[in-house]
């Protein structure tokens, strides 16, 4: 008796938690309590996106995104070493705040994803969503891919409701003029 007592019981609290009723409550809940930009904040933070896109400064706990360029991308003033083709078959090399990545496809480095017109400042929404989720510079038709590091191709799997909150996120931030050079092919 007490063993298809607590069989009932399990049931019903199972067949409670996944009851569409339960699932709608605890989606409007989500979707009422956070707007876009705070769910867009939350992505680029867990995403990473930072880590590359930011320029660094040093900190007592080592290199952190430069609040003041924020998702800036590479910065253009920077001037990176030359090229070293043999390395460059059997590494990728980043440069100190890892907004340049050099390996065997030439050296890329992190676009500005801020809402300058250096930046992100003129993307549509529509691109923002090709440029993530086929990995389409600038979100172009038939334009080329977007090398390495980024890694779109994780990115193509998010729901274009976080991809669109990525982008009302960006869209938020201060504006920072900076023109990030177009890459660098390999040299033999």
């Amino acid at each position: 008796m007490r063993t298809i007592l607590m069989v009932l019981v399990t049931g019903c609290i199972i067949w409670s938690c996944n009851s569409p009723k339960t699932k709608e409550i605890e989606k409007e809940e989500v979707t009422s309590t956070v707007t876009p930009i705070e769910r867009g904040k939350y992505l680029v933070t867990v995403l990473g996106c930072n880590d590359c896109h930011s320029p660094k400064t040093m900190t007592p706990n080592g290199p952190a995104p430069d609040p003041a360029r924020l998702l800036s991308g590479f910065p253009a003033n920077e001037i990176l070493p030359p090229f070293d083709a043999e390395t460059a078959k059997s590494y990728v090399l980043f440069n100190m705040d890892l907004t340049a990545a050099t390996g065997p496809w030439g050296t890329s480095f992190a676009a500005n994803l801020t809402p300058d017109g250096t930046g992100i400042g003129n993307w549509s929404e529509e691109q923002f969503l090709k440029a993530l989720k086929q990995g389409k510079w600038m979100g172009m038709e038939g334009g080329r891919q977007l090398l390495p590091p980024m890694p779109w191709q994780g990115f193509a799997d998010l729901p274009d409701e976080d991809v669109r909150a990525i982008f009302a996120y960006l869209k938020s931030l201060k504006p920072v003029d900076n023109v990030v050079p177009l890459p660098i092919p390999p040299r033999g």
